[in-house]
């Protein structure tokens, strides 16, 4: 299996950074249809498979190194508030996503308040929105998808190009991905902002780890209606 997944991602540049992203979403959608305790300890499995994927992908996938930048911090604070703050204000994507109470993922309703299962799950998952998510999201979306919206053969593109179309419509995408669609284009646009300026995806990487960290944190300390956040 190891082999065949290497084999899979040496193919193309395309394969390389599809592959991955499509077995992690395919993971999440499984989970999302499971009920009970079952969709929980998916979500565990799919960090684990998230950081053998990434594991893998390294070779194949050079622009994906992590890297510092303050500009990388400050939009990595400023998209989450916008993913806070602007969440009365406008409707959310229900034609790809569930708004229901049992579709929203608490591990305290399923195993009990200040359960060690259920403080071990969210442990999971706040490092796979922190560390397993940004790599497998930034090398598909900000990658592949902006590049090759520029042209078929992506790889002539230089990730520090610039292209207004590509910048919307990857934005557009990107949002319209998750159940907080508004700020899910604004932080599109912004990550790739980042790869734009510096050439590789280390400060959107940076900057997505921080906004994420941040929900999940946010998520645990204020819990109620944030749990929709996670």
């Amino acid at each position: 299996m190891i082999k065949s997944f290497r084999e899979s991602l040496a193919k193309s540049p395309e394969s390389a950074r599809f592959i991955p992203f499509l077995i992690f979403v395919v993971i999440t959608a499984a989970g999302g249809m499971m009920g009970g305790n079952a969709r929980f300890w998916l979500y565990a499995l799919k960090v684990f498979v998230g950081a053998w994927m990434i594991w893998e992908m390294r070779a194949f996938v050079p622009e994906m190194r992590w890297s510092f930048s303050w500009p990388a911090v400050a939009i990595g604070i400023l998209v989450f508030v916008a993913w806070v703050g602007l969440d009365p204000y406008y409707p959310k994507n229900n034609l790809l996503f569930k708004d229901t109470a049992g579709s929203i993922w608490n591990p305290f309703e399923r195993f009990g308040a200040g359960s060690t299962i259920a403080w071990a799950l969210i442990v999971i998952r706040i490092f796979g929105m922190t560390v397993i998510v940004p790599p497998l999201e930034e090398a598909f979306y900000r990658s592949l998808v902006y590049r090759y919206i520029v042209k078929y053969d992506f790889t002539k593109v230089a990730l520090n190009h610039f292209d207004g179309v590509a910048l919307v419509l990857m934005s557009l995408l990107f949002g319209f991905a998750h159940f907080q669609w508004l700020p899910g284009i604004l932080c599109g646009g912004a990550y790739q902002w980042l790869v734009i300026r510096k050439g590789h995806l280390g400060d959107a990487m940076t900057a997505h780890a921080i906004t994420n960290f941040l929900l999940g944190v946010y998520v645990v300390y204020q819990g109620g209606d944030a749990w929709k956040f996670f």
